[in-house]
């Protein structure tokens, strides 16, 4: 069959984890279960920055962006899974993949570039305290965020495009439960070189680049850490960027994990499996992290409990009442 425009009318097939039938409500279960958790917890971070003007700040206003990027990251994928699982089909359109992969290059990067841009933050907080708030002043964060999307989306956009010059001569399946680059070209009946040089330079220069930043500024705050004389100031120093040298731990390991053991097994299916570490349980933990080791944090939410209680409350006409 010549390839052409058959790529108007393919569609895909994403296998998921498992084609036992028994297990589907299971899978179902687990994976609402955690998307809802991703998109509760990382949106009372948000809820708890806007409403609380102490937590008006750099760290927080990234903070924030970050876990918008977590939930969409998420929705991303989860529920055309759960969709699936649902009504029992796998099947994705190409026009559906190619969305797919799109706007998952697209936040998988953004959370890359924002860990860095956080490491930065933090760096300029331990190692430039006095002139903090003039460095990291609202016009540089702001610009921070905005090149952050547009290289993010400019990377997706050129992925995606490489990716359409492709022809895909058959009726496809995919062992995935997304639309994954790697997995996509690897169906072409066309020549991939171009795709697999774009992939892995942008991999090499977005996320490598990124990560490369993360340990320099993260050399720098070690350093300027060892020449503080008290404990209590060496911890409390330390402390402040705890929760992002965690979530950046988490995150890389897991990406890392998941690339370098499907390239020792060369199994599609145990790559799924990994993937979901760092595509749902990162994004869902990141919330926790953040949260539970942050008093800023707390206290702002339990300001948003208390009058979410009084509201509450005051709608059932017991505001009076002892």
């Amino acid at each position: 069959m010549e390839p052409g425009n058959d790529t108007k009318i393919l569609e895909f097939l994403l296998l998921g984890f498992s084609e036992e039938p028994e297990l589907q409500p299971l899978i179902f279960g687990l994976f609402l279960f955690m998307y809802l958790i991703t998109v509760f917890g990382n949106l009372l971070i948000i809820l708890a920055v806007s409403s609380d003007s102490h937590l008006h700040t750099p760290m927080y206003f990234f903070l924030s962006n970050l876990s918008f990027v977590d939930i969409c990251f998420t929705s991303t994928t989860i529920p055309k899974m759960l969709q699936n699982i649902r009504t029992q089909s796998k099947v994705l359109t190409y026009e559906g993949c190619i969305t797919q992969m799109y706007f998952f290059i697209l936040f998988a990067v953004l959370d890359v570039f924002l860990l860095a841009v956080m490491a930065y933050d933090r760096f300029v907080a331990i190692c430039h305290p006095l002139h903090y708030m003039v460095i990291m002043n609202p016009q540089l964060c702001g610009l921070l965020v905005l090149v952050s999307w547009m290289m993010s989306a400019l990377n997706s956009l050129l992925q995606s495009v490489m990716v359409l010059r492709l022809s895909f001569c058959t009726y496809m399946e995919i062992p995935h439960f997304f639309c994954e680059i790697n997995q996509l070209i690897q169906l072409a009946c066309s020549d991939m070189f171009l795709n697999e040089i774009l992939m892995y330079f942008a991999a090499a220069i977005l996320g490598g680049g990124s990560l490369t930043g993360i340990l320099y500024s993260y050399s720098k705050i070690v350093s300027s850490i060892q020449r503080i004389s008290s404990a209590q100031g060496k911890y409390k120093a330390f402390f402040t960027c705890a929760s992002h040298l965690s979530v950046v731990s988490l995150f890389y390991c897991t990406c890392l994990g998941v690339y370098l053991s499907s390239a020792a097994t060369h199994s599609s299916h145990s790559s799924a499996i990994a993937s979901v570490m760092y595509t749902v349980v990162t994004p869902m933990l990141n919330p926790f992290i953040y949260s539970l080791r942050n008093k800023d944090i707390k206290r702002a939410l339990e300001r948003i409990n208390r009058k979410a209680g009084i509201k509450v409350l005051s709608v059932l006409g017991l505001k009076n009442y002892p």
